[in-house]
């Protein structure tokens, strides 16, 4: 009688991932430079899968303490972008505890502010995405993504703060590491993660014929939009006209 594997651990390492694409091309990993141009575009395919949406195995939960009379506060630097926020008054004191909506507005409506550091509860928020990088030969600065609110809190300190700002964020995915590790995705990418692999190494080996690449390509694709289709949020949503009465 065969038994199942009774197991549901598989997670290969980047040196099977990078076998696997290289196969997907007809080729081999022999060399470690071939180690070295899959983890460059490993890391390449990373950063611009931050552009294709949400992916929801990102995003994590911070705060900011406000304090009077500040306008600016540093996001983690490797925050991509921001998708809820709330101001949060009376943190911790149970039934008084209370979140408060903060719009978001943009660097146009930001800069029409008359005056930017009237004091109040905050109610608008500009996000200043910045490049989330490191700047500079000698000391490097870095960029990191902030925040300016309006009002201007009118009370709080950092060690004592009135209000919170509560947000959650999509941070970067990890970089592709030495070939020990493991990847930062969920199993349910992985195979989105080798196509999309083979095809980001085939595009650069002039010895893989060009139908082939385009082959890989449309795989990649079909991975992707499986994949993505899946890591979504599900809870229903309902949509309820406004009347407006004039």
């Amino acid at each position: 009688m065969a038994f199942t594997a009774d197991t549901t651990n598989f997670n290969p390492n980047l040196n099977e991932i990078f076998e696997e694409a290289f196969e997907r091309c007809g080729l081999e990993l022999r060399t470690g430079y071939d180690f070295r141009t899959a983890r460059r575009s490993m890391n390449f395919m990373l950063a611009e899968w931050a552009n294709r949406g949400v992916n929801l195995w990102t995003v994590e939960q911070g705060s900011i303490n406000l304090v009077q009379g500040t306008v600016t506060y540093d996001l983690p630097i490797d925050t991509v972008d921001l998708l809820e926020h709330v101001i949060r008054t009376s943190s911790g004191q149970g039934p008084n505890q209370t979140d408060l909506n903060i719009s978001r507005i943009s660097v146009s409506t930001y800069s029409t502010i008359p005056n930017k550091l009237a004091q109040g509860r905050p109610i608008q928020v500009w996000i200043n995405r910045q490049s989330g990088q490191k700047v500079g030969s000698e000391a490097a600065v870095a960029k990191a993504p902030q925040i300016n609110v309006w009002p201007t809190p009118d009370q709080g300190t950092s060690a004592q703060p009135y209000y919170i700002f509560y947000y959650w964020r999509l941070k970067r995915i990890y970089d592709a590491g030495d070939g020990t590790n493991v990847v930062d995705i969920p199993f349910r990418f992985l195979n989105c993660m080798v196509a999309g692999l083979a095809y980001m190494i085939a595009v650069k080996k002039p010895e893989v014929d060009p139908m082939r690449v385009q082959g890989l390509k449309m795989t990649y694709d079909e991975a992707w939009q499986l994949a993505s289709e899946e890591d979504r949020e599900k809870a229903p949503i309902r949509f309820v006209p406004r009347e407006m009465f004039f």
